[in-house]
């Protein structure tokens, strides 16, 4: 992983390059679609960390658009439903890429299935170039395999492009033995370990993609969003939400 980088200013470590998760349901209208001021309050976190002079990198989902778990019914193949799903992320992208750009942060989509017309196709080499060269980069199109998660594709993205963190946004401040939206003795971990979120099954982050994490060392943050000024303050590695780690 590559070092992280000191700030003078603030007196506390702030990660060089992080890779922020975050799901397609961060976007949708009412659980589907677009919601144009979620999008923009989105787009202005992500150029905050940017302008801060931290590198980020983008992996977000398709839940706003489909996902196999919520379409079962449809009678629709599961690798046929997990392609659809790789292309829905492919639309969050660009719309993510369009309201980021407004702000004045370069920003590239790149993709791990091929549509030239919309994205770049995901290269290492090239995503990693953009990177030095201070541009936003948003990886789409998941693994480009059926039965990966976007946190898989997005476990294998931090660990290619050498990022120091996974910040995993949801909309709890942290992760919990159970729903805290649903069950007010919900009780927060303020730290784990990839061991112990394996075996306790937390629902958070997918299992293959703590394994992969916990495999190279590679810690995550899991932060709620919502809350002003969270994103950057993760980039900046304040102590927030629950960390997951060794």
């Amino acid at each position: 992983m590559i070092n992280k980088k000191d700030s003078s200013k603030t007196g506390f470590q702030k990660y060089k390059r992080v890779l922020l998760k975050i799901s397609g349901e961060a976007l949708a209208k009412n659980g589907f679609g677009f919601d144009y001021p979620k999008l923009v309050n989105l787009a202005e976190q992500v150029f905050g960390v940017w302008k801060a002079g931290i590198e980020i990198v983008i992996v977000i989902g398709a839940g706003n658009i489909w996902r196999f778990r919520d379409t079962t019914e449809s009678g629709i193949e599961r690798t046929v439903s997990d392609a659809m799903g790789m292309l829905a992320t492919i639309m969050n992208a660009v719309a993510l890429q369009s309201a980021i750009e407004r702000f004045g942060a370069p920003t590239r989509v790149c993709s791990a299935i091929n549509v030239p017309q919309l994205a770049e196709p995901y290269l290492r080499r090239r995503a990693e170039r953009h990177l030095e060269k201070r541009r936003i980069v948003i990886c789409a199109g998941g693994t480009g395999n059926p039965y990966f998660t976007t946190d898989s594709a997005a476990a294998l993205r931090a660990l290619e492009l050498e990022c120091n963190v996974i910040l995993k946004a949801s909309n709890v401040d942290g992760v919990y033995d159970k729903d805290p939206n649903k069950f007010p003795n919900a009780k927060k971990y303020e730290s784990l370990t990839f061991q112990e979120a394996i075996e306790k099954n937390l629902k958070v982050f997918d299992q293959a993609a703590f394994s992969l994490c916990r495999d190279q060392n590679l810690p995550i943050v899991v932060f709620n969003f919502g809350k002003k000024g969270a994103l950057l303050d993760a980039a900046h590695g304040k102590k927030i939400g629950t960390l997951v780690q060794k």
